[in-house]
């Protein structure tokens, strides 16, 4: 199990205090003067994002379903630090909840790499249906519990492409000498090098900087998340390889359940789902604006070989199915796409 450092734990105690730097309140994340519980959220996200946007309406029907017993306080924009740290929180219970990408969860157990495989999934649709699926979902979810982590519930992340500073990008070749930003995990590196370019991790709150001085040729990400960070000032060519559709998970301390009575956590539960189902009409919508928002702001977005980065990234898939779970998952997961 992961361990907090002193700085984090510091951290922590700062940000939940409510203050910046200069010793005054945060604003809309600091903790109400209440009696409730109160189940504090760690996002990485602006928020008019539709997952922020869910999860709020989720803790206001939370609040009043249950008199008043608990309130949700999510902290947006990495204020409680970037997604890895976040897990740590989580499940060390130092906070409740987070939403975290699905990259990084294959670091706690190698079947969650199913799910983070290029092309795995050929629809939103099947996407949802496969994370709602109980049948396929429950045992993966269950296995992170040791680890005091609870698996709520996933969002759909939107699909990711490619973007950079330089030119569109319609073949693997055209990725050649290009660093771009990707999430932590072995699958994603394996990924990027396959697709021609070279991968980077990085936190999300260092790629714009990262981009603009040349550390980095751009990243992968949804067209939402690319037109709210501002992206597109600074890489303009968007190309839609459209190589990932990773689920974001809802994830909860351990701790957070079961402190709950039946009946609480029943409703709580409901809520987490209805969440989901109201963040993906939102999502549609909210891509919609983005790519309005970043066409006008200069971006440029084209269609690409998708036959030949799908060839490309094979051996990825190939290599990530070594074991009989992970294979048999696939292929459950592959089997609900042709229902």
């Amino acid at each position: 199990m992961r361990r907090l450092t002193g700085f984090s734990v510091a951290f922590l105690a700062f940000v939940l205090a409510g203050c910046n730097s200069e010793g005054s309140s945060v604003g809309s994340v600091a903790p109400p003067d209440t009696d409730a519980t109160i189940i504090r959220v760690s996002f990485n996200q602006p928020e008019h994002n539709p997952q922020f946007i869910a999860l709020e309406q989720m803790g206001e029907r939370l609040k009043e379903r249950t008199d008043g017993e608990y309130e949700v306080l999510i902290y947006p924009n990495e204020l409680l630090g970037a997604q890895r740290e976040s897990i740590e929180l989580v499940q060390t219970g130092a906070i409740d909840m987070a939403v975290i990408v699905g990259s990084l969860m294959e670091n706690f157990v190698d079947e969650f790499a199913v799910f983070n495989l290029p092309y795995v999934f050929h629809s939103k649709e099947h996407q949802m249906n496969v994370l709602n699926d109980e049948q396929i979902v429950s045992d993966l979810y269950q296995s992170l519990e040791d680890d005091g982590i609870s698996v709520l519930g996933a969002f759909h992340g939107g699909v990711r492409n490619v973007y950079n500073t330089r030119h569109p990008i319609e073949t693997p070749a055209d990725l050649s000498g290009l660093k771009i930003r990707i999430i932590e995990s072995d699958t994603n590196i394996q990924m990027m090098r396959q697709m021609g370019g070279t991968g980077t991790p990085m936190g999300q709150g260092e790629v714009y900087t990262a981009i603009q001085s040349g550390v980095l040729d751009g990243g992968e990400n949804n067209e939402l998340i690319y037109s709210s960070l501002n992206h597109v000032e600074i890489a303009p060519y968007y190309s839609y390889t459209q190589h990932l559709m990773v689920p974001d998970y809802i994830i909860s301390s351990t701790q957070l359940l079961d402190g709950m009575t039946e009946e609480h956590k029943e409703i709580f539960m409901e809520e987490i789902q209805f969440a989901i189902d109201e963040q993906v009409a939102l999502f549609d919508e909210e891509v919609e604006q983005s790519i309005a928002a970043a066409t006008e702001a200069g971006a440029t977005f084209n269609d690409v070989d998708m036959e030949a980065f799908q060839q490309a990234v094979q051996p990825v898939i190939d290599s990530r199915l070594q074991t009989q779970e992970a294979r048999e998952l696939y292929e459950r997961v592959q089997h609900e796409a042709n229902q």
